[in-house]
């Protein structure tokens, strides 16, 4: 009895624990597209870690943080960033509770965007340490999608292909 007490005790304190700490990455990553949306640089990149990855829509679009902050930096100064709000989230962590990943819908300007992603706990803080923003296309317009990329695409295509 007294073991299936100290099971249960234990279980629930895990259930919690995981479940706060899915409340803070969920904080977090709601800070970040605030962040972004208000055109707040340093806010934005402060919950990046150091060694963050951006990958954006473009298939050009694969940043390492420094290089992010110099593209980025110009839109933030005019004050028009981009507008990410939240339409659904899952996120997930490690046995360790150090590492958790996620996906996410977004409502956009590019209307809907999927983005995923990695976050680490540095200190008592989550950081965003990849982060993977992709367009959704309908299954139905996939032809059209690619004829409007190809001409650009296939350019890119032979470009990495000699590398």
């Amino acid at each position: 009895m007294k073991k299936s007490i100290l099971f249960l005790l234990f279980v629930t304190v895990f259930a919690n624990a995981q479940t706060s700490e899915k409340e803070n990455i969920n904080k977090t990553l709601e800070t970040w597209h605030k962040a972004a949306a208000d055109a707040k640089f340093d806010a934005y990149f402060n919950l990046m870690s150091e060694d963050a990855i951006f990958i954006g829509t473009d298939a050009t679009e694969n940043w390492i943080k420094p290089d992010f902050k110099v593209w980025a930096k110009p839109f933030f100064d005019t004050g028009k960033t981009w507008s990410f709000t939240t339409l659904e989230r899952h996120i997930f962590l490690d046995k360790s509770g150090k590492t958790a990943w996620f996906d996410e819908l977004l409502n956009t300007q590019m209307k809907i965007c999927r983005g995923s992603g990695v976050l680490v706990k540095i200190g008592n803080e989550w950081k965003i340490q990849h982060y993977v923003l992709s367009m959704t296309i309908p299954n139905d317009e996939v032809d059209a999608v690619i004829k409007a990329k190809s001409p650009i695409e296939d350019i890119l295509i032979q470009k990495l292909q000699k590398k």
